[in-house]
């Protein structure tokens, strides 16, 4: 299982921020994600520290799954986002497309998807996504 980072090292999801400024605050529950990016950002980092509680709580009902068990083989090695559409603060839908860079039992690949959001209530949810390439 992948350690957790420490509050002041930077985000798995690459942006720049620390983790306590950008994923940690949303996988703590301190904050809620503002825009779809953010909780794409914020689910990806939580596929990479095996945090399927996060994920199942980010999940719309509607197409959430019972249970979530994560692969401990999968290293997430990088997060690349390639497009928003919509998923601001006052939106109520967006997407994000990216790819998702990861390890596998030493094979390398990427997913490359774009990942549907609702905003219901002031909280984004992850729907679902169309696989690319």
């Amino acid at each position: 299982m992948p350690e957790k980072p420490l509050a002041t090292s930077n985000c798995v999801c690459l942006s720049g921020l620390s983790y306590a400024e950008c994923c940690g605050r949303f996988h703590t529950g301190q904050a809620e994600a503002a825009t779809a990016e953010q909780l794409m950002r914020s689910r990806y980092s939580a596929f990479a520290l095996l945090n399927a509680g996060y994920l199942l709580k980010t999940w719309h009902p509607d197409t959430a799954p019972a249970d979530l068990e994560l692969d401990p083989a999968m290293e997430w090695r990088r997060l690349d986002i390639l497009s928003t559409n919509r998923g601001g603060p006052l939106d109520a839908a967006g997407t994000v497309e990216f790819k998702a860079h990861f390890r596998h039992d030493g094979e390398r690949g990427v997913q490359h998807e774009t990942s549907r959001f609702v905003r219901q209530n002031r909280r984004w949810y992850y729907v679902g996504a169309d696989l690319l390439d």
